[in-house]
């Protein structure tokens, strides 16, 4: 599974997620996005479940 960190979250949690493949919203180039355009954004990502 792909998951995404908002930009709100602390970047060391990448590291403790393991068993997936995980980006931050800085490093798609997403950053200072609003939500929405956010979530749209993210479902372009294939393997990310949004709920």
């Amino acid at each position: 599974m792909k998951v995404l960190l908002d930009e709100c979250l602390p970047k060391k949690l990448k590291r403790e997620i393991t068993g997936h493949e995980v980006v931050t919203v800085p490093e798609q180039g997403w950053a200072s996005k609003k939500n929405g355009k956010l979530l749209g954004l993210a479902k372009t990502i294939p393997r990310i479940t949004l709920p």
